[in-house]
């Protein structure tokens, strides 16, 4: 299975710590692997840049994060560590970043905890527990120097944190697919409709994708090379995935046949990923007979993931390839 997505890890500690706490950097280490672990389950490629207890190191995540093209970076505290470890990492990547301040346990056990005696001992269990302490120094420089960030916190087997994550991780593939999808423009806008004019430029600035303008003479010539058997192809296609009323003309389903044949090759020539459209055409004019038969092919397509929206309506169009993308497409954006 295809990755959806390629997301960096990095934990974070300080140097200074390792000779002074004997098996705490291992223990550390142990809780990013598990996230790490859970993380690639949710059908994504993982670039872990390891512990990052140095400004040096940092920058050398920074490098490994930029080379990788990774869509987001997830930090994870692992227990207190220098600001000057996370602000190179944030500053070069530019991508989101999402702060982990994930405990190893739910609550430390105190009696447990207070019979260890060795205060070295005891430092290093606490400095293993100890994640949310950098959480406010880390949001502070963040805030300061103006880069956005969002936070989980919680403990690391807690399933209410990990519902978090699986969000911001469906989040992070859906704002990838939007920004490499290619948006189709067929035909013009529905004169009068003021609020479905789009600003184009704001949109690819926006969301990074492409938009595409399309003639309708180039769905003409695809028209006009339909096959017979690519016909009878989609009318047995029709038959399997709408219910067909009995009502509806021999001639009429060969027309919006010979459309949707004319669509799906539309979209495979300009690799589409969403299209809007409209067009009205001089009446008796062989675009008027296309543009009045594309409405099965528009909901075939629809439904196999590319969205057509129909008024020209960009934006529209836009939503329903986000919805599509979260697993829950549908007619127009009503969700």
């Amino acid at each position: 299975m295809t990755a959806r997505g390629r997301i960096g890890i990095f934990g974070i500690g300080l140097e200074t710590y390792w000779p002074q706490f004997k098996g705490l950097k291992e223990r550390l280490l142990g809780y990013q692997g598990y996230i790490a672990e859970r993380l690639s389950l949710m059908n994504v490629e993982i670039v872990d840049a390891g512990l990052v207890d140095t400004p040096e190191k940092a920058l050398a995540a920074a490098q490994l994060f930029i080379e990788q093209n990774v869509d987001a970076i997830f930090l994870f505290i692992s227990t207190y560590a220098l600001s000057s470890t996370v602000l190179p990492v944030a500053q070069r990547t530019r991508v989101p970043i999402i702060v982990l301040s994930l405990q190893p346990v739910s609550s430390m056990n105190y009696e447990q905890f207070n019979a260890l005696g060795d205060r070295g001992v005891m430092t290093g269990e606490w400095l293993a527990h100890c994640q949310a302490c950098s959480a406010p120094e880390i949001a502070n420089v963040f805030n300061r120097v103006g880069i956005d960030f969002h936070l989980v916190t919680g403990w690391l087997k807690e399933e209410y944190a990990w519902s978090q994550i699986a969000a911001w991780v469906d989040a992070i593939v859906v704002r990838r697919e939007i920004r490499d999808a290619r948006v189709g423009m067929l035909g013009h806008y529905y004169a009068g409709m003021l609020d479905v004019y789009t600003d184009v430029t704001g949109l690819e600035g926006a969301f990074g994708s492409h938009f595409e303008l399309i003639e309708m003479d180039l769905l003409k010539q695809h028209r006009d090379r339909v096959s017979p058997v690519q016909i009878q192809e989609k009318l047995a296609q029709f038959e399997r995935e709408f219910r067909v009323s009995p009502q509806c003309e021999k001639a009429e389903l060969v027309r919006a046949a010979r459309t949707s044949c004319a669509l799906d090759l539309l979209i495979a020539d300009k690799k589409l990923s969403a299209m809007a459209y409209y067009y009205e055409g001089v009446e008796g004019n062989e675009h008027e007979d296309i543009v009045t038969s594309v409405i099965a092919g528009n909901t075939l397509l629809t439904a196999h993931h590319i969205p057509v929206a129909g008024e020209c309506e960009v934006k529209n169009v836009l939503a329903m390839k986000i919805m599509d993308c979260f697993g829950a497409g549908g007619s127009f954006s009503e969700f």
